[in-house]
């Protein structure tokens, strides 16, 4: 595996699987020189955390203040730069709308850590499916990880 200096989690709106997955890998890999960002495909403006995420990550004791997401860019491609997305269809899309996208460098989370189910989109879901989707991101990320530490 790549050695990168940068991992960017991409969502569709960027303020909640996203910055849940971010903090998360902050969390496991304190110790790495690695930038570890958030970003949306469709960010029309720049908005807080999704209170129920927000909610989830500071019962399991992550506080993240004065998040705003904002748009994934032409400059956030690079050759040290790895992209990590929720869904197979992320994945597309991410190359279909920016022409500096290495594919090899933008990865299905699930996929690079082996578990079978996509990361489930909680949106418009109750406090219960955000929760479940930070449990499901937690086991994903900490395999990520694992992965990037060994790869070193």
């Amino acid at each position: 595996m790549d050695t990168y200096k940068k991992i960017i989690f991409v969502d569709k709106a960027g303020n909640s699987r996203a910055p849940m997955a971010c903090e998360l890998l902050k969390e496991y890999m304190p110790k790495q020189p690695v930038d570890i960002q958030a970003r949306g495909i469709v960010v029309l403006f720049p908005e807080p955390l999704n209170q129920k995420a927000e909610a989830v990550l500071i019962s399991n004791g992550i506080t993240l203040e004065n998040y705003m997401s904002s748009q994934l860019e032409e400059e956030d491609f690079a050759q040290d730069t790895l992209i990590v997305v929720m869904e197979n269809g992320d994945k597309q899309k991410i190359q279909d709308m920016f022409q500096n996208a290495i594919p090899e460098h933008i990865q299905v989370l699930t996929e690079m850590v082996g578990d079978e189910l996509e990361i489930m989109d909680p949106y418009g879901g109750s406090l219960q499916a955000y929760g479940l989707c930070y449990e499901t991101l937690s086991k994903s990320v900490k395999k990520l990880a694992a992965k990037l530490s060994r790869g070193k």
